[in-house]
C-alpha cells in the first residue's frame, strides 16, 4: 500500500524530490530506488521523517508501537506535522500514548486493495487536532489512490468502513467466484464464465455510479415480473442474501474492534 500511495502521488503531479520513503530491507529498498529514482530513499525512519510536514505510517500494526516510540522525538519537534496511519486496528489514543503526547494531529485511514490500481475506496477519521488544511492535504493524498474518500465522525465507525469497503472486495470476489462456478456447472467454458461474470460486475457497478436511481430502484428496473431475473432474485431472497451480507459486514466490524483492543495494548 505504501508503494501505491507513493506511485499515486507521483502520477498526480507531486515532485519525486518532495516524496521520501524509508525501507529497512535492502532488496526492497533497491527495487524502490530503481523504480522511483526521483524519490528520496532511506533505510532509517528518523531520517525520512525529519522535517516532513506529512508522515504516512504504512507499517504492519504489530510494529507500529516500536516505530512511533522511536520516531517520537523527531515527530514532536515539528509542531506542524500531520500523521496519517493506515495500520489497521490501531486507535488514535494508542498512537498518542506511544508518542507520549496528545498534541499531534492524527488521521486514521482505512483503504482497500483496489487502491493498488487507483480504484480504491477510503474511510478517514481525524482527531480534533487535525485542522482544515490538513484534512484537505489528507484528501489529496488519498485521492491519488482512491475514487471515493469518506470521512467518519466517530473513530469506531472506521471499523464499519472496514466491514463495507475495507473487506468488501473479498465479498465481491467470492460472489464472482460463485457465479463463475455456476456458469461452468451449466456448461460454459471457464474462460467464458469468468469473462461474462467480470463484465457483468463492472457494468452493473458503472450503471449504479452513473444513475440517479438508488440501488433498490435499479434492481427493480432490471427485474421483469415472472421473468428470469425475478426467479434468480427470489432464490437469493429465499436464501436470506440480505442477512448473509449483513452478518458478513458486522463480523468484519466486530473483528476490527477485537483487533483494536488487542493491538492497542
Amino acid at each position: 500500500m505504501a508503494e501505491a500511495i507513493l506511485a499515486g502521488l507521483q502520477t498526480s503531479g507531486h515532485p519525486g524530490s518532495r516524496l521520501r520513503f524509508s525501507e529497512p530491507f535492502e532488496e526492497r529498498r533497491k527495487y524502490m530506488e530503481t523504480r522511483y529514482p526521483e524519490m528520496v530513499s532511506s533505510a532509517d525512519n528518523e531520517a525520512a521523517v525529519d522535517g516532513a510536514d506529512v508522515v504516512v505510517l504504512a507499517v504492519k500494526p504489530q510494529v507500529l508501537k516500536s516505530v512511533l516510540t522511536t520516531l517520537a522525538p523527531s515527530i514532536l519537534k515539528n509542531p506542524s506535522i500531520l500523521l496519517i496511519s493506515i495500520a489497521a486496528g490501531i486507535t488514535t489514543d494508542a498512537m498518542s500514548e506511544w508518542l507520549s503526547s496528545d498534541s499531534v494531529p492524527i488521521v486514521r485511514c482505512m483503504p482497500n486493495t483496489p487502491a493498488l490500481i487507483s480504484e480504491g475506496a477510503v474511510g478517514l477519521y481525524a482527531t480534533s487536532r487535525v485542522n482544515t488544511d490538513q484534512r484537505t492535504v489528507t484528501e489529496s493524498i488519498m485521492n491519488s489512490i482512491a475514487k471515493q474518500v469518506s470521512w467518519v465522525q466517530k473513530e469506531p465507525q472506521i471499523d464499519t468502513v472496514t466491514g463495507i469497503s475495507g473487506s468488501g472486495p473479498a465479498y465481491f470476489f467470492l460472489i464472482m467466484e460463485a457465479m463463475q462456478n455456476a456458469g461452468i456447472a451449466a456448461g460454459l467454458t471457464p474462460e467464458d464464465a469468468k469473462a461474462l461474470t467480470l463484465q457483468t460486475c463492472v457494468g452493473a457497478a458503472r450503471m449504479a455510479q452513473e444513475s440517479e436511481d438508488d440501488l433498490a430502484t435499479l434492481r427493480r428496473k432490471v427485474t421483469s415480473p415472472k421473468g428470469t431475473t425475478e426467479a434468480a432474485v427470489n432464490s437469493l431472497e429465499n436464501n436470506n442474501i440480505r442477512k448473509v451480507m449483513e452478518d458478513a459486514v458486522f463480523a468484519a466490524e466486530r473483528r476490527g474492534q477485537q483487533l483494536a483492543q488487542d493491538l492497542s495494548k
